[in-house]
């Protein structure tokens, strides 16, 4: 298939191990945009963002209808585990539709984020590999779609979609991976860790290449970063970051100083 009708397959598939197996298939093409090759007219517009491809399961409630998770025990670690497992999944649909809607960008957009669909999937399966150890597959448990239902509010605008996913709602994972971590850590799991430790490097690229096109976009357009980041959360009504802030790997990521000291006193 070419790129984009692989897009389109990988974005539509309702099974998740064709999901993960089709975005692979996307690697070869990912080499040639990287070295340099033009890039391939998109064959068809994308779809409503309600069409994505997602397996029946899990049943997505609302944030509040889920229970605090933590590792003590198998129960809690498969259900910190699926969480994950479950923001991994969205997160390769995330990569795709922004690969795919917004292609008007040019060959480094897609690139970047056929690039970042591909360590989605990756992550998928570390988490999820773990997650059959404890007997459970994604699915078994209850989840939430806040993520998603970022996507469809910005299924129009590139700016908001680079502000909200990768620079709020992702680098919010950033934010929590620290706990996570010292949760694991504390039950001596060291297989969890070593893919959690793949997660977290590669998540700060991810949330660094939403920083990048976000400061692209707002210098394009003259408008100012910072202000304009909070008014456009304020408009989405998105949730703001809950403290403490991974200071360290937002700044990794592209946050500076002045605007983590506005996001601490929010």
């Amino acid at each position: 298939m070419a790129l984009f009708e692989l897009i389109d397959a990988a974005w539509r598939a309702d099974d998740v191990a064709a999901k993960c197996h089709t975005v692979d298939a996307l690697i070869p093409d990912y080499v040639a945009l990287s070295l340099g090759e033009s890039l391939p007219v998109a064959a068809r517009e994308v779809p409503v963002c309600a069409d994505v491809g997602r397996p029946l399961k899990p049943l997505c409630v609302s944030p509040a209808a889920l229970p605090f998770r933590k590792a003590v025990d198998p129960e809690g670690r498969a259900a910190l585990l699926h969480a994950i497992a479950h923001i991994e999944f969205n997160a390769i649909n995330l990569a795709l539709d922004a690969a795919w809607r917004f292609n008007a960008l040019g060959p480094a957009f897609v690139r970047d984020w056929v690039g970042v669909a591909i360590e989605e999937a990756y992550h998928f399966s570390l988490i999820h590999d773990r997650l059959v150890t404890l007997g459970y597959r994604y699915g078994d448990l209850p989840a939430h779609s806040g993520l998603w239902q970022l996507a469809e509010q910005t299924a129009g605008d590139v700016l908001a979609r680079m502000a909200l996913v990768p620079r709020l709602m992702e680098a919010r994972g950033l934010d929590a991976m620290p706990p996570i971590f010292r949760a694991f850590q504390g039950i001596g799991d060291k297989a969890t860790l070593r893919a959690l430790s793949v997660i977290a490097r590669d998540e700060v690229r991810h949330v660094a290449l939403g920083d990048r096109w976000f400061r692209q976009l707002c210098s394009k357009q003259h408008i100012p970063v910072i202000e304009t980041y909070q008014a456009l959360m304020t408009t989405y009504d998105a949730p703001w970051p809950r403290p403490p802030l991974n200071e360290a790997a937002r700044r990794s990521a592209g946050f500076d100083d002045d605007e983590i000291a506005l996001l601490k006193a929010h």
